[in-house]
């Protein structure tokens, strides 16, 4: 097998191949063969097809199958005797195909580049200390409340908290616009859904009462011809209602799957959850800082084929979060590469630097911290067991948990070499502050 390499620019390369005829010749030929005991053809017993015959009917087929397996293996042995590493599937074109010539192609392909690591001694990492207090559990069991009330209509004027049933009517310059009219619309007081002054302006008015609000648009709002915009509001409340809340009984429990152990049993496994969420949301915290330092200190290029595959894998992901891929529309043109370049260009980037620092600290995950791991998975499912044992028989999940698993030793390892400063916070800083990320 003759090959030959060049580097046409940047990370893609241009491998010649030729592989000697004889060689192509002599598959094809046992080929036939093979074909010729297994066929059934009419006028022929099985086994006892001429050979000229299986090759006439079956010969253009089976030569084609043959140049392609050629093709895949030489072209894999042709790189490792080159010492490169393909990153993506290379782009084939036939040079020289015909029967009794050698076979001869050209693959074009992009190779993984080089990463050279910088002086992890020179990261700056704060690391947050928190904890989840009594009284966070507090805060959190009225947030669940909250979400279970029921509304009880009141004759009183409305304040933050209420739902009030409403008509309003927006007009710009005297004239209504688009979007601006609604009847009996429920709107919570307080959630911030409507354009500010909106929903303050209808705090101290009670059923029946109407009332002119003038507000301005915000700057980045949506509409073109809103953005920035004097506008008035006529409001017209029909109904104030304020929340009842549940009260801590058995029923409220239950609705959490909370069975036996009463308020006690329920306090301690809202905090469990808040102790969960509190430790994943103080890691990811970390984790960013280092990543966002590792992107910071390398440049090195990304290979494009890389790149088209994680914006596939992103494209995909944002399908799903949308109830799965539709039909009857390109789904490009609605969801275009340019979309997902940057965040897969980062991502690209960053597997490229973690790879090498995982190779160069020798690491592998650790099997205490994997099965750590699908224990935190399970315990939030009824069944943690069966859990636990799917994961285990499940080759592609368990690949998931090592990869994750190697990722926060990527970060311990960085962090165990950075320079870090602590800093004490709590719940309710930490969870916000990732929400806004």
């Amino acid at each position: 097998m003759q090959v030959s390499l060049e580097t046409t620019s940047g990370l893609e390369r241009r491998l010649t191949v030729g592989v000697p005829a004889e060689q192509v010749e002599n598959e094809v030929e046992n080929r036939l063969k093979q074909a010729a005991r297994n066929v059934s053809i009419k006028g022929f017993r099985k086994g006892k097809v001429p050979l000229s015959v299986v090759k006439q009917r079956f010969g253009a087929g089976i030569r084609q199958e043959v140049v392609g397996d050629v093709i895949s293996r030489s072209f894999y042995a042709a790189v490792q005797k080159e010492n490169v590493k393909p990153a993506g599937q290379p782009s084939i074109q036939p040079k020289q195909l015909a029967a009794g010539k050698d076979l001869e192609y050209i693959a074009t392909f992009e190779v993984y580049p080089s990463v050279e690591l910088s002086d992890l001694s020179a990261y700056e990492i704060t690391k947050y200390n928190a904890e989840v207090t009594e009284a966070d559990v507090d805060n959190m069991i009225e947030v669940l409340r909250k979400h279970q009330a029921t509304w009880s209509v009141v004759d009183r004027a409305a304040a933050d908290g209420d739902q009030v049933n409403i008509n309003f009517v927006g007009t710009k310059d005297g004239v209504e616009f688009a979007g601006g009219k609604a009847d009996n619309h429920a709107l919570l007081l307080g959630s911030k859904s409507m354009i500010p002054g909106f929903e303050e302006g209808i705090v101290g008015m009670k059923a029946g009462e109407q009332k002119t609000v003038a507000l301005t648009f915000p700057e980045d709002y949506q509409a073109e011809e809103l953005k920035g915009a004097a506008v008035e509001f006529v409001i017209t409340v029909n109904t104030v209602s304020e929340a009842q809340l549940p009260e801590l009984k058995k029923e409220f429990f239950q609705k959490f799957g909370v069975e036996k152990g009463g308020e006690k049993q329920f306090r301690k496994e809202v905090k469990a959850n808040m102790d969960r969420e509190l430790a994943n949301a103080l890691k990811a915290k970390v984790k960013v800082q280092v990543m966002d330092a590792l992107i910071a200190s390398h440049t090195t290029d990304v290979p494009k084929a890389l790149v088209a595959n994680e914006i596939q894998v992103l494209r995909n992901q944002m399908m799903q979060r949308f109830g799965g891929q539709q039909q009857n529309f390109d789904i490009k043109s609605l969801l275009p590469d340019t979309m997902f370049q940057d965040e897969a260009s980062r991502r690209v980037t960053l597997g490229l630097i973690v790879g090498e620092i995982v190779k160069s600290a020798k690491l592998k995950p650790d099997a205490k911290r994997v099965r750590a791991m699908i224990e935190e998975i399970a315990s939030t499912y009824q069944e943690p067991n069966e859990v636990i044992e799917y994961y285990s028989s499940n080759q592609e999940l368990m690949a998931g948990v090592e990869s994750a698993v190697l990722e926060d030793q990527v970060v311990d390892h960085i962090i165990s070499q950075a320079k870090v400063s602590e800093v004490e916070t709590n719940y309710d800083e930490i969870i916000k502050s990732n929400a806004q990320r």
